[in-house]
């Protein structure tokens, strides 16, 4: 055998065992194309329980642990039952949101994902300082259906830049705090809603967990959109999913459970605001308090202007 007989068949042996490797050490290709599918078929009861179940224990219960528990049990200048639940939430909420992500069916910008849950963490933890020292106010007479300046214990404080102080503090609390919050989580779920779409011709039957579910999620969604005063963020994410819902459409694709999930929540809370409006359209007080051109009054403000006084 000549000298490029022998070259010839040892570059054809090294061919052999490259390609051979690869098969060994990594997953084959047709396992790769069929994981996506594996994953559109399966509904994610687990993620949806738990990140319900926590939201409404850990944020929705949050102010009502405060008000059960006697005040003797945590005193005013130490951390409250309700800000050890904050503390929770914030840890919980994004590790669940982030196991969401992981099985979207669709690839996400892992960047972007990052920066929202950093954001998330951040407007979070804002948004628990300036809460624990709110609902010591409301302690001490504080009324959540009026204005800062127009609170009988904040305005004849002496001195009176004092009230710009709590007004710094409303600011970070309700507002800077909410933003930073709630933004990236919507992104979040605008982003795993842009991956849950499937080519099945067949619309696969909503599994039972899915509609036991989505009574309690929509309903948290309705207290986030209005107690988190953020009827405008959500009114976007709501059309920016139904434009991809549309746009996916047109290609030929249709929601999968875990989508149609999401989007049938979102629409019931969207129900539930409107009502919501509805039913205090003509209340002066709340009007006074929420003057703006989209009016949707926070339902703490609603507890302690009608409920509260009559206890």
């Amino acid at each position: 055998m000549t000298n490029d007989a022998h070259k010839t068949q040892s570059l054809r042996k090294r061919r052999g065992n490259g390609l051979q490797k690869p098969t060994l050490n990594s997953t084959p290709v047709s396992l790769k194309e069929n994981l996506p599918h594996q994953k559109r078929n399966h509904f994610h009861s687990d993620l949806w329980f738990w990140l319900t179940l926590q939201n409404w224990i850990l944020d929705f219960g949050r102010p009502i642990v405060m008000i059960i528990l006697p005040l003797e049990w945590f005193p005013l200048n130490k951390p409250s039952a309700g800000d050890y639940f904050h503390m929770a939430y914030n840890v919980i909420t994004p590790f669940l949101m982030l196991k969401l992500i992981e099985r979207s069916p669709k690839a996400l910008p892992r960047s972007a994902v990052y920066l929202c849950i950093i954001t998330f963490v951040m407007g979070a933890s804002i948004h628990l300082v300036g809460d624990s020292i709110n609902h010591r106010l409301i302690l001490s007479g504080y009324q959540l259906h009026l204005s800062v300046r127009e609170n009988p214990i904040i305005k004849n404080l002496k001195p009176a830049s004092l009230i710009d102080s709590f007004e710094l503090l409303y600011f970070y609390d309700e507002q800077l705090g909410h933003l930073l919050w709630y933004i990236p989580f919507f992104i979040v779920l605008t982003l795993y809603f842009s991956g849950c779409f499937t080519k099945a011709k067949k619309q696969e039957s909503f599994p039972v967990s899915g509609w036991l579910l989505l009574g309690p999620s929509a309903l948290y969604y309705w207290y986030l959109v209005t107690e988190g005063q953020i009827t405008e963020l959500f009114l976007l994410t709501f059309l920016a999913m139904v434009t991809i819902l549309i746009s996916k459409q047109h290609k030929g694709l249709r929601p999968d459970q875990n989508g149609l999930f999401l989007l049938c929540s979102f629409t019931v809370t969207l129900l539930l605001v409107g009502l919501w409006v509805v039913y205090l359209w003509n209340d002066p007080v709340l009007r006074e308090k929420y003057p703006g051109l989209i009016y949707v009054p926070e339902p703490w403000s609603y507890y302690t202007l009608h409920i509260s006084k009559n206890h």
